[in-house]
């Protein structure tokens, strides 16, 4: 298998002990690389040299007059907020360190970008060598949103960023856009749709986010989210889970769920409560799981050989934005990892 979804920054990154990614000055760079650090052709003096310099160390403490020098109000902020995420990463030493800490201590002043890059590099390195293009699909959920299709009682999703340009060009780049203000509707463009077969073709394409996810119950596309939301787990938490699809929850003992996105999260809170929730809302549920510890000591003594109920859910909008920060932070742990 080749290697993939090289934008994450995976290969600037190197192992600790724990097998989790340790930050290192490439990686680093690379958020200086990015065109919005970039120093354009009219900025000051200042910002250039601080540019240059962080380029040659970008672990270097940064004093406060250095940044009040730069001119250009909007590239003074851009420093601020990438210094102190920067800070966060070094402090934690491990993307993973950083990731978990900005959830369990909070993560204000941390744009939503870089916590998906986070994840990106994180799961890359979780699905390294997987020879499933249906679990390295399924893993995008983790980090960019979906655009949802229910029909004909198959659930699938598609990347909404892919879905909203091929919307406005009919998939054919400029050329398409240029058909599309002309006032003539241009040929559809459809999306190919992966399942046990024909995962492969996600394989030198995974940076186009052009294919589709089956998430029908039963369908392989889930049974891969369910096998990576395990790993998910397992890499971070230390404990070993197994989670597996179900239909509904019949469950006269429920004591525990999470729901892996805010829509998913206010359903089954409802539910449990007892608050009634209308069939327009339940629609709105697009996947159910039930998890199991498989050493339920790894559990709170009160809940052990329980099991955990999980949810995804789409929004009015028919958008899918998954945190796996939930599943982190919410099961319900014998012990903190």
């Amino acid at each position: 298998m080749t290697d993939f979804w090289t934008a994450s920054g995976f290969h600037l990154l190197t192992r600790d002990a724990d097998n989790h990614l340790a930050v290192t000055p490439d990686f680093l760079r690379a958020y200086l690389l990015r065109p919005e650090m970039r120093p354009p052709e009219e900025a000051c003096d200042a910002e250039r040299t601080l540019h240059a310099a962080l380029l040659d160390d970008p672990a270097r403490v940064v004093p406060a007059p250095l940044l009040d020098a730069i001119a250009d109000a909007d590239a003074r902020e851009n420093f601020q907020v990438w210094l102190a995420f920067r800070d966060r990463l070094l402090a934690a030493g491990t993307l993973e360190g950083c990731y978990i800490r900005l959830f369990r201590e909070g993560a204000r002043g941390v744009p939503g970008l870089f916590i998906d890059q986070l994840v990106h590099a994180i799961l890359r390195g979780i699905l390294d060598e997987t020879p499933s293009g249906l679990r390295a699909r399924a893993g995008e959920l983790f980090f960019r949103e979906q655009t949802v299709s229910v029909e004909d009682g198959r659930v699938r999703v598609a990347d909404a960023e892919t879905v909203e340009t091929m919307a406005a060009s009919g998939g054919f780049g400029s050329l398409g856009r240029l058909v599309v203000e002309a006032g003539t509707t241009p040929r559809s463009v459809e999306l190919d749709i992966l399942d046990e077969t024909n995962h492969p073709l996600y394989w030198g394409r995974d940076g186009r986010h052009d294919t589709v996810l089956d998430i029908t119950f039963a369908a392989a596309g889930l049974d891969a989210l369910a096998r990576v939301l395990e790993a998910w787990v397992g890499h971070f938490l230390g404990v070993t889970v197994r989670i597996q699809p179900v239909q509904t929850i019949r469950d006269d003992r429920w004591v525990w769920h999470v729901g892996l996105d805010s829509a998913a999260s206010a359903i089954l809170n409802d539910l449990y409560n007892g608050v009634e929730v209308g069939e327009e809302r339940l629609a709105r549920i697009l996947a159910l799981f039930r998890l199991d510890f498989a050493d339920p000591a790894a559990m709170r003594p009160d809940l052990a050989d329980r099991p955990v109920y999980l949810g995804l859910a789409m929004t009015e909008a028919r958008r899918l934005t998954l945190k796996p920060q939930n599943l982190l932070v919410n099961l319900p742990l014998a012990s903190v990892a």
